[in-house]
């Protein structure tokens, strides 16, 4: 992980910020943390909140259905809006730190980093099998391991545009990390996300009052800014349609065998609609 990257963190037990000397990030106060050998930085504290973290099939799962260029257009539309943030926001040419909190493998921090060498981007998620893909994915990415949901160990104003992608959000410390003027991007899917394959897979069903739940859930440290739905029409052969349900929470609750059998009734390949909607939210 570049050096650069970890002065952007903080101690997760007393919040002074961190320095990387040779594979070790420290604080003045003497708490340290070797980088794992697959180049991550573990700065899970010992009392997290318990959230589980995505495995490593599901992990595997998702790297190989991505590569494949089906949410590409989720993809696109980061980049659109992130390139509009930064370029808004007229943040200097030396650096600037885009943060996707529940990366998972980091496939859209890497795609949004790639625009722009002046780009850098730290992944974060609770997962170790994610972070160790994180880490791999892009030479100015670094990938961390911590509990968001508790506390996002990067200093304050620390990020010029957050990811948030599928993923929990702790509107509170997204604020505090955030800098003045920067932007929140946050991907939700919408009641036709799937549909298609919802009911007959048995897969977890999209919350009707989930745009409401999102709303509340950053009313007091976010207001939004703009929105745009992202849909299209995707074609899955059986194996991907296999990878997408693998690579969601529907993965835990649906068994192997069961799920083989439901897929088998479906057209090779089948239709599904991709529909999700990107807000932009500013910090009030």
């Amino acid at each position: 992980m570049h050096p650069d990257l970890v002065s952007a963190l903080r101690c997760p037990v007393c919040g002074d910020p961190l320095g990387l000397t040779a594979r070790t990030a420290s604080c003045p106060r003497g708490h340290s943390y070797d980088l794992a050998k697959q180049g991550y930085l573990n700065l899970l504290p010992s009392a997290s909140t318990g959230i589980e973290g995505d495995s490593a099939s599901m992990i595997e799962a998702r790297t190989t259905f991505l590569s494949t260029g089906h949410y590409t257009p989720i993809l696109n539309a980061l980049r659109t809006h992130t390139a509009q943030r930064l370029s808004e926001l007229g943040t200097a040419s030396d650096r600037e730190l885009i943060v996707e909190v529940g990366a998972g493998t980091g496939y859209y921090l890497a795609g949004v980093v790639g625009d722009g060498s002046e780009r850098w981007g730290l992944a974060l998620d609770v997962s170790r099998y994610a972070a160790r893909r994180a880490a791999k994915v892009h030479p100015r990415v670094g990938s961390v391991i911590c509990d968001a949901w508790r506390e996002i160990p990067l200093r304050d104003d620390a990020a010029q545009v957050i990811l948030n992608v599928f993923a929990p959000r702790n509107a509170e410390e997204m604020a505090r990390v955030l800098a003045p003027g920067g932007s929140l991007l946050v991907v939700t899917p919408n009641q036709a996300h799937l549909a298609e394959l919802v009911a007959v897979l048995g897969m977890v069903r999209v919350d009707e009052e989930k745009e409401r739940r999102l709303t509340e859930s950053l009313a007091g440290s976010f207001e939004r800014t703009g929105s745009e739905v992202v849909e299209t029409v995707m074609r899955l052969d059986h194996p991907a349609v296999e990878r997408l349900v693998a690579m969601t929470p529907s993965a835990r609750h649906t068994e192997p065998g069961e799920l083989t059998e439901r897929i088998a009734v479906l057209p090779d390949p089948v239709e599904v609609t991709l529909s999700v909607t990107l807000s932009a939210w500013r910090a009030a």
